[in-house]
């Protein structure tokens, strides 16, 4: 019948031929297959491992068992410190849960407040925005502060979220070798002299552990007018005289535009941020489309990652440790013939590079079995397409148990066939 309902339709003889529905996901089969074959080989799932108790920094439980963490980023140890701890559930008593909408909203309470000063005061800058996590933070000032007919030059070895930022924008991306100031110096100077440019480099790389030439770099930005970004979520804490990165390490403070960190790994906690000494910073709340419109944390967690930052101004002991577990640990794994990505510990983070997946898999598995706990890396999160464990030390491990982690690598290295 038609609309009117007095006149009947006429209908095809044929049906029209209707294409062949397409599954979304059958781009994803290679992976699919590759995981099966991977689950199919009697090893646990590396990337789904649940920790049922986490009893301190350094230990929890895994499938019953006590398990040495060397892969969680909880470089200072400051998850189970007392007062993060006391912070976080004064806050939640007296804020509640959560905070249901976003800082630009109804999200901001006294607590976001309180962090964002408690950054101020670590960095010693004048301006300090909160995001909800880490990778918020790069995709939203990355893509508000460099639009389209500018410039973002970047390290080809930059994390996601980076890469994701540029995505994000409409800025022109340009990619320079991993750490190479030359590459970066003849690709600045390609570039026309009028439009802004970003040039964003990392601290610490995350992958390898290696660090950035920043002085060299940031010399070089400056000299073809580019404003710098430094990522320093994977030093902040431990590198230079107040913990706040290679960029201070490096004697850089006056020179850095903008540095992005997060709180998930020194402080403890969830969340990232963006600090800086530019006049007109305040007006990324209104350009930060992932600020804007996304729900804001939780004052509790606020609140621990204040007493958290606070304490790590004053860490100077927790430091010490670290980089002595670090040396402890990189050492040890060189001594036993591991290939390891740099001569000296430069960061920590140590990496132990294999030779494919499956090595890299059945000596995981091997560890863990043993009560030790790292990650794998593989492309296309690893550099160069290559396939690593990864291990991330902690201020509060003990002599006794980086003994023991390096005790445990040969063992596992041995019987994997790594080393002889």
């Amino acid at each position: 019948m038609t609309e009117t309902g007095l006149q009947a339709e006429a209908l095809p003889v044929e049906p029209a031929t209707v294409a062949p529905e397409r599954d979304l996901f059958d781009k994803f089969a290679p992976l699919i297959a590759e995981r099966q074959a991977l689950l199919d080989s009697g090893v646990r799932d590396p990337f789904g491992i649940v920790m049922e108790e986490v009893k301190s920094p350094t230990v929890a439980v895994i499938k019953g068992r006590e398990t040495i963490l060397l892969g969680t980023y909880n470089y200072m140890g400051m998850t189970f410190y007392p007062d993060v701890i006391a912070a976080g559930k004064d806050a939640f008593d007296k804020f509640g849960s959560g905070t249901n909408g976003s800082r630009a909203l109804n999200g901001t309470f006294h607590d976001h407040m309180e962090v964002e000063q408690a950054l101020r005061d670590f960095y010693g800058m004048l301006g300090a925005i909160v995001f909800s996590t880490g990778y918020q933070a790069n995709l939203g000032v990355i893509s508000a502060i460099a639009a389209k007919g500018e410039y973002i030059i970047l390290d080809a070895d930059s994390h996601a979220s980076i890469y994701d930022g540029c995505a994000m924008g409409n800025a022109e991306v340009v990619r320079f070798r991993h750490n190479s100031v030359e590459d970066l110096d003849k690709r600045l100077g390609r570039l026309p002299k009028e439009p802004g440019k970003l040039v964003v480099l990392e601290g610490v790389y995350s992958m390898l552990g290696d660090i950035a030439p920043l002085k060299e770099m940031v010399a070089v930005a400056k000299k073809h007018g580019a404003m710098v970004l430094v990522d320093e979520a994977h030093s902040m804490g431990f590198f230079g005289p107040n913990g706040r990165g290679v960029y201070e390490d490096q004697g850089l403070q006056d020179e850095v535009d903008f540095v992005i960190g997060t709180f998930s790994k020194s402080v403890g906690t969830v969340g990232g941020f963006c600090v800086s000494n530019h006049p007109k910073f305040e007006i990324l709340r209104f350009v930060c489309r992932p600020y804007i419109f996304t729900a804001s944390l939780p004052p509790a967690v606020v609140a621990s990652a204040t007493a958290s930052i606070r304490k790590l101004m004053h860490a100077k002991d927790k430091r010490e440790r670290l980089w002595a577990n670090t040396r402890q640990l990189h050492g040890g794994l060189k001594q036993l013939g591991f290939r390891l990505p740099t001569d000296e510990p430069e960061s920590a983070i140590v990496a132990v590079i294999l030779d494919d997946q499956e090595q890299a898999v059945r000596m995981w598995h091997g560890l863990l079995e043993a009560g030790l706990y790292v990650n794998v890396a593989r492309p296309p999160a690893t550099p160069a397409g290559m396939f690593l464990l990864r291990c991330s030390v902690c201020a509060e491990h003990t002599p006794e148990q980086m003994a023991k982690v390096v005790a445990m690598f040969e063992a596992a290295g041995r019987a994997t066939g790594v080393i002889a």
